[in-house]
């Protein structure tokens, strides 16, 4: 039994990548949500821009507390470099995607996504499994 649990699960090692995946998947279904909220309700696009902020800013935080909880220490650490790797991820997306170009207050959201994964990371290396 327990080879096929060991065969069949899947972790990753790495904190900032497990933190990263499990941003990426909080914004996945944020996004989801959006979009349903979207389809059912009068909103339009331009009035889901604080909501999307909203949602970016829970996938940093729980991204931050995945990677404090892999980390045995520095859990602020590896948060804020969770946070600046989404951060940075996101807007490169949007670059290529939308092709906007990056300003100078891309960069002061790439910081607050930075210091929402390192609170996150403070919380998440207080919750490991000893």
């Amino acid at each position: 039994m327990y080879l096929i649990r060991r065969m069949f699960s899947w972790r990753i090692a790495n904190p900032v990548l497990s933190g990263l995946c499990r941003s990426f998947l909080w914004m996945l279904m944020g996004a989801l949500f959006l979009s349903l909220l979207l389809w059912g309700s009068n909103l339009k696009e331009q009035d889901l821009s604080m909501y999307t902020y909203i949602v970016h800013g829970i996938a940093a935080a729980f991204g931050g507390l995945t990677a404090g909880r892999r980390a045995t220490r520095k859990g602020w650490y590896q948060g804020c470099l969770t946070g600046a790797f989404y951060g940075v991820i996101v807007l490169l997306i949007g670059f290529m995607a939308l092709d906007n170009s990056p300003a100078g207050a891309d960069l002061l959201w790439v910081m607050a996504a930075a210091a929402i994964g390192a609170l996150g990371g403070m919380f998440g290396v207080n919750l490991q499994r000893s």
